[in-house]
């Protein structure tokens, strides 16, 4: 699904499983998806790697135990929607409000913390608490008060059922299986929606400030050779002066047509692209957070166990908005070396310099076939 990350060129190749991340968590805002996944993939290795003898204890939650208890879930809320009343009374029992108390406690640890979010969500949900004997169990609380219960820090966009489903497996289990169902809701939008967004923005290779710049550059030359046609017609000068005029039309079609898909042409010609707001100010603490390495791509500060998927109270956020619209315009620009990406933005500037070539052979063959105006 990603192309691969090398430590040399993390930041020269903008198309990393970093880049992917800091797409997610700075332009979509919604970074939980790959969070999840990457942790469930690590997690898969982790658990295989185990010679632990309580791994028995941890059997595998097979698809046809998994297909059950989705089609009992949805038996139950059908029957919930034909008595609405009764559900909502039912859904009230069992809930363990003495709990609710225990998670305020501030000399409580972030274990105990986990644990006790963890047993209200299985209880919420009508789930028989799991034996804590079981291996990884307290990594299971953690990425259920993470990602799975209502109003975690990072949480997934579940329906009712699927959580419920997913409670019901890992109170069994915390075999990797065990979250099966959300691997696959998870990996869905990844590789269907956000990393094709991805790509498309990766393309990009200016910030907003810059891509306006060059736009009002191209809808300037486009008016200026407008301008000189128009003079150059009203004139007793010849009409093979008027195209002259060319030369501003096909720049400004050209630049106009790039920045609308996201490119500065000045850019492109030299090889660069202008470094990213947060990989700017960040630049001094790459190396203690761990971005040079691709291995840490989901245990960075922003990453923490229990941190949300917000970025707005990072530094750089204040400083890029208080920087002179002239900085962002001429920010720092870095070589670009991932092949396909320069492909991508080669088709893009040929298919602007054809559009444009077009657009002036029209405008050029109206201007040198209308008949001189002699006015000076």
């Amino acid at each position: 699904m990603l192309l691969p990350s090398r430590p040399e060129l993390t930041r020269s190749q903008p198309c990393t499983l970093r880049d992917f991340m800091n797409y997610l968590l700075h332009v979509e805002r919604s970074a939980e998806n790959l969070q999840f996944f990457l942790w469930h993939r690590d997690y898969e290795r982790r658990f295989s790697a185990a010679k632990t003898a309580d791994l028995s204890l941890a059997p595998e939650w097979t698809q046809a135990m998994e297909d059950d208890t989705i089609a009992r879930l949805r038996k139950e809320h059908a029957e919930k929607v034909r008595k609405p009343a009764r559900g909502a009374a039912a859904s009230s029992e069992g809930m363990d409000f003495e709990e609710s108390k225990d998670d305020t406690n501030e000399s409580a640890t972030v274990t105990e913390k986990y644990h006790i979010l963890a047993t209200r969500a299985f209880s919420l949900a009508g789930v028989e608490k799991p034996f804590r004997i079981q291996p990884f169990r307290m990594e299971a609380d953690r990425i259920i008060a993470t990602y799975i219960m209502d109003g975690a820090s990072r949480q997934l966009n579940l329906s009712e059922q699927d959580r419920k489903a997913v409670l019901q497996a890992v109170s069994y289990t915390t075999h990797p299986s065990a979250f099966r169902l959300l691997v696959h809701l998870t990996e869905a939008p990844l590789r269907e929606q956000c990393h094709p967004n991805f790509i498309r923005w990766s393309i990009c290779n200016g910030n907003p400030a810059r891509l306006t710049f060059a736009l009002a550059l191209g809808v300037g030359m486009i008016l200026a050779g407008l301008v000189a046609a128009t003079i150059l017609t009203l004139s007793s000068t010849g009409r093979s002066y008027r195209a002259l005029a060319a030369i501003a039309w096909v720049v400004g079609f050209a630049a106009v047509s790039a920045a609308l898909n996201g490119m500065c042409v000045i850019l492109h010609c030299v090889h660069h692209r202008q470094i990213r707001p947060w990989e700017f100010f960040d630049s001094d603490h790459r190396v203690e957070r761990g971005d040079g390495d691709p291995a840490n791509a989901a245990t960075c500060s922003w990453d923490r166990p229990g941190s949300t998927s917000s970025y707005e109270d990072e530094p750089w956020v204040i400083r890029y908005r208080k920087r002179h619209i002239l900085h962002k315009i001429f920010d720092q620009e870095e070589w670009i070396q991932e092949p396909a990406l320069r492909q991508a933005q080669n088709t893009i500037v040929v298919q602007s310099i054809v559009f444009a070539v077009v657009c002036t052979g029209v405008l050029t063959a109206v201007f040198v076939a209308v008949p001189s105006g002699g006015f000076f």
